[in-house]
């Protein structure tokens, strides 16, 4: 060790979360061991952690040892909660967002992966934070917390709070951390070891562009996509999304027939249900809170509309959810 590296272990604390996703959890862990590696010494000390002790089984079936968020938070410098799945998933009790709320007050730097912003959210630790949140998690949370407006960022350091959109983003944020910490040559070296040469920004985009995701580069059609993901609880009419690319109805209709394969009407609702069929995965809306908030007017409507696209109606989905988590 230099005499430019600091002498003190970080310990970084992980709360994992029923179902958390290990891809997160290894894209955030990873590079801490081989800052480790790479400097001959340890600068950090990855603990992985619950609310209650026990062990935590991921997504995939893997379960990870852990200790007692009571017992370790105090000595950690950051706590990451880690989450996946939805709010239906993790059983947390209230005492655990007032562990989560002292230990903030104590000084120590809270920080979500994934849909561990939501946790943070329901312990009243993003009030007035600049954060982010996986994109398929925040229409679920802006429901739960409309006082909160995530960022579509792939992480955002406010202060003593770090948040992360999870997946392979983790990476972009240990490298900001550790070249916060270390220096950014050394950061370099460590996203070396992993073949992660293109280190994105924080602000960079979570998601593929709207070309990618629908297979188009007309900027018409790209206009009026783009505005169907923005206006899913009040959607818009044909003569007006026309109006806003710059074009007819009539060739509007022509633009989505020959290059979608499907019409305006059709696509419109395909974005529509996708959106409630995650509103009905991740959240405890009702049925007709599901159907409003994606601008359907009637449940019956609604269901009627999900079950000719997912084979399935929305009450047999939730009943499959259910019986899932038992």
């Amino acid at each position: 060790m230099t005499s430019s590296e600091p002498k003190n272990v970080q310990r970084i604390g992980f709360v994992l979360v029923p179902n958390f996703a290990l891809m997160s959890y290894a894209s955030a862990t990873e590079p801490l061991r081989a800052a480790n590696l790479i400097a001959g010494t340890d600068l950090y000390d990855m603990c992985p952690l619950s609310f209650d002790g026990a062990s935590v089984k991921s997504s995939s079936g893997l379960s990870v040892q852990c200790e007692a968020l009571l017992a370790a938070g105090e000595r950690c410098h950051t706590i990451f909660v880690c989450a996946g799945g939805g709010p239906q998933d993790w059983g947390v009790a209230e005492h655990s967002y007032g562990l989560l709320r002292r230990l903030a007050r104590q000084g120590v730097r809270i920080g979500g992966i994934s849909s561990g912003a939501y946790l943070l959210a329901a312990a009243g630790l993003l009030n007035n934070r600049d954060f982010t949140i996986h994109w398929e998690h925040a229409t679920v949370l802006k429901e739960a917390f409309g006082h909160l407006s995530p960022r579509q960022a792939r992480f955002v350091i406010d202060g003593d709070r770090i948040t992360c959109a999870g997946g392979v983003a983790p990476l972009d944020m240990m490298h900001a951390m550790i070249s916060d910490r270390m220096g950014a040559h050394f950061a370099r070296r460590v996203s070396d070891w992993y073949l992660h040469t293109a280190v994105a920004e924080p602000g960079a985009p979570q998601r593929g562009s709207t070309a990618e995701r629908f297979g188009t580069h007309h900027p018409a059609l790209l206009t009026v996509l783009e505005k169907m993901e923005a206006t899913i609880e009040n959607p818009l009419d044909r003569q007006t999304m026309a109006k806003l690319a710059g074009t007819s109805a009539r060739h509007l209709d022509r633009l989505f027939a020959s290059h979608l394969k499907k019409s305006f009407l059709e696509t419109y609702r395909a974005i529509r249900l996708d959106h409630a069929r995650r509103l009905l995965e991740q959240s405890a809306l009702s049925l007709a809170e599901v159907a409003f908030a994606t601008g359907f007017s009637s449940v019956g409507h609604f269901s009627g509309c999900f079950k000719a696209h997912f084979g399935q109606s929305p009450n047999v989905l939730r009943a499959k959810i259910s019986s899932e988590l038992k």
